[in-house]
């Protein structure tokens, strides 16, 4: 197997703690240790491999001399025993339904992860939140002087208590189906498997590896932003574990995302004997909503007035109404210049207060040139027999912040599928092996230099 080599500055992996030449058949005999070397060689030069099968792998890369041979079969070959595993424990996450906001069910999930992980080696800590505990896993890696690979994920979804009743986990036509099992049940799935996998053939990651994975990322990260933040110090790359494009294409990019809160004060009054006396808030809301809808047309930007209230009888005068906005943005100036707007936004009617409110923000995440982590994990799957490749996304996620600062950062490493926050939403069970070996590959080799030496 042709392995990236290593940064300036780290240590090639001891023998004790690489896989030999025969991994792949220490894998197939007894998932036993296997015992070798790791030879760290140049850095990758940066041509990126193009469509490669298995049988292309020595060509993949140029510039990279290192090898860890047999390990490609082992890593294949284990991934589809275990794909169905993955499988069930995909579907038993998603069995457990956990809600955005439900701080029990949101525990319960969190520890029922916390064990699965624990299996596979890790050690994890329940990280106390205002609607459900955050979790925090940690592997170590054979080479522990090395910077961290930080992983990121969530456990809440958007579905309510009760869509089980009428929606309930389901396999047929080579998918799997069910609320919340492509974001992201799956790929909190997938990731345990890829650490099982190597476990089971006696393996470490190379460097250690800590996963976030956050209880409020469908309401924007408001207090898991933080715990994503304090792991982003002195990490070598980020990955996040949403749903790949429906193609399977990485995620190398992401708008920018906010959502607001625009509240109206009125004044309330009988609606027929003393109208002149009342300010109506809903009135006030929908006129607001038409000029923030022209705000939002500049270039760059998009609004989805997600959900609207107020008043509270056909016969009283509106005293309150309110709307909650989600806001996208292609670049970090054109979030700016809308939410300096709304800020500015004030009443039409005498009367009537406008207030404001940011409630969770995401900023943009651009797309970065060259890319070296996405030529790397190309180079791996080429090596693996898969074809891969990344593309923008429109949605944003937690791999915004560390993507907006300009760490190394890729998403969509979960479950293949498609139809996230809708009710078709489903994985590809075809899918599972190849994305566990892509993991477990990603996080056994060393990775490559990927960030010029000004930077950071």
């Amino acid at each position: 197997m042709t392995v990236p080599a290593a940064p300036d500055g780290e240590a090639p992996a001891s023998a004790s703690a690489a896989a030999s030449a025969s991994a792949a058949t220490a894998c197939a005999a007894t998932a036993a240790a296997a015992a070798g070397t790791v030879t760290a060689g140049t850095a990758d030069t940066g041509t990126a491999a193009g469509p490669a099968a298995a049988s292309a792998a020595g060509a993949v890369a140029s510039g990279t001399t290192a090898a860890l041979p047999g390990l490609p079969q082992a890593l294949s070959a284990r991934a589809r025993t275990l794909a169905g595993a993955v499988r069930r424990r995909c579907a038993d996450l998603a069995r457990i339904e956990s809600p955005s906001g439900d701080a029990p069910r949101l525990d319960a999930l969190a520890e029922e992860l916390a064990a699965g992980f624990r299996a596979t080696g890790a050690t994890a800590r329940r990280e106390p939140g205002p609607a459900g505990d955050h979790l925090v896993i940690e592997w170590p890696g054979r080479d522990e002087s090395l910077p961290h690979l930080l992983v990121v994920g969530h456990h809440d979804t958007v579905w309510p208590v009760g869509t089980l009743a009428d929606w309930p986990v389901a396999e047929h036509d080579g998918r799997l189906t069910g609320p919340g099992v492509v974001d992201m049940k799956g790929g909190l799935a997938v990731l345990e498997g890829a650490l099982a996998l190597l476990a089971d053939l006696g393996q470490r990651p190379h460097r250690s590896v800590r996963l976030v994975v956050v209880s409020d990322e469908e309401v924007g990260s408001p207090d898991g932003r933080r715990l994503v933040e304090r792991q982003l110090r002195g990490a070598a790359a980020v990955l996040g574990l949403e749903p790949p494009h429906p193609d399977g294409r990485l995620k190398t990019a992401r708008r920018g995302s906010t959502r607001v809160r625009l509240t109206v004060t009125g004044r309330e009054a009988h609606a027929g004997n003393d109208a002149h006396d009342g300010v109506s808030a809903v009135d006030e809301l929908v006129d607001q909503l038409v000029l923030v809808r022209g705000l939002a047309g500049q270039p760059g930007t998009e609004l989805n007035a997600g959900r609207i209230s107020g008043g509270s009888r056909a016969n009283v005068v509106a005293g309150r109404a309110e709307a909650e906005l989600g806001l996208r943005f292609s670049t970090v100036e054109a979030q700016r210049r809308t939410l300096d707007n709304l800020a500015r936004l004030t009443a039409l009617r005498p009367g009537a207060r406008v207030r404001t409110e940011v409630l969770s923000s995401r900023p943009a995440w651009p797309e970065r040139t060259g890319n070296p982590l996405l030529r790397h994990v190309r180079s791996l799957a080429a090596v693996l027999g898969q074809q891969l490749d990344g593309a923008p996304a429109g949605g944003a996620g937690d791999t915004n912040l560390p993507g907006s600062r300009g760490l190394p950062t890729l998403d969509g490493f979960g479950a293949v599928g498609a139809g996230a926050h809708a009710r078709h939403e489903y994985i590809r069970l075809d899918q599972l092996a190849p994305r566990i070996a892509l993991l477990a590959a990603l996080l056994a080799v060393p990775l490559p230099r990927l960030r010029d030496r000004g930077e950071g």
